[in-house]
């Protein structure tokens, strides 16, 4: 059975010494909504920026949707949507002009394409923002181009690090519908926050992650309250 996520006795160590992940193996399976758990500096992060090909672990095997990242890190780039944490959109650029940019990346048909960056800018609310520059944008309206941008091409699988930060609870509760809807679709999501209550309200599985080290993993439906999980990473 080939999972698209499919990780083995992964170990990463900074150069200043830091111990960021410690022979952590990990299987996501195919339309999961899976949670990376973790106080801040636990070793999400460095997790996804190892399963994205953004940048390489020290030892252990992986592959993403059936590629390895660490060969061919472009490739599984190109066939996975990625949203950073406190990632900022082109400054340079207009919401539409970076949703062209991408669309064009992901050669979107341009009809297309349009329908989709007007769909966008109508659910966040972006539609007096998106002939404005990039930097002249609040942190949550980056923040809603930057999410808008990970789903834009429709990929099957996501990677997505504190996508909720700096919104207003309305838009929260927006996106949270949407991608519990885009994970009813069959595709996987994988979700990295130390917001506990977040987690447990979508998804499926989570990945309790300390100082580097896959603790615990839990099926959400046998966790009775957020209050289990905090006593854990405490």
């Amino acid at each position: 059975m080939e999972f698209p996520v499919d990780a083995e006795n992964l170990s990463k160590t900074y150069p200043d010494g830091t111990e960021a992940l410690e022979d952590l193996t990990l299987k996501i399976g195919e339309g999961e909504f899976y949670g990376f758990m973790g106080r801040n500096g636990a070793g999400k992060t460095t997790l996804i920026n190892i399963l994205t090909g953004q940048i390489k672990p020290d030892s252990g095997s992986l592959t993403v949707q059936g590629i390895d990242p660490v060969e061919n890190p472009a490739e599984v780039r190109s066939k996975i949507g990625i949203l950073p944490e406190k990632e900022s959109p082109m400054s340079f650029l207009t919401p539409r002009e970076h949703f062209e940019f991408v669309g064009n990346a992901h050669q979107i048909d341009q009809d297309d394409l349009q329908e989709r960056i007007d769909f966008w800018s109508e659910k966040l609310e972006l539609e007096n923002k998106m002939d404005q520059k990039n930097k002249s944008l609040s942190r949550g309206q980056q923040q809603k181009v930057m999410f808008a941008s990970t789903f834009l091409h429709k990929p099957n699988l996501v990677f997505i690090d504190e996508p909720l930060a700096n919104l207003d609870p309305p838009i929260q509760r927006k996106l949270k519908d949407y991608l519990m809807e885009y994970n009813d679709k069959g595709n996987t999501i994988v979700l990295s926050t130390h917001y506990v209550e977040a987690s447990l309200e979508l998804c499926s599985k989570i990945l309790i992650i300390e100082k580097g080290t896959a603790i615990d993993e839990k099926d959400t439906n046998n966790i009775g309250s957020a209050k289990e999980i905090e006593q854990m990473l405490e």
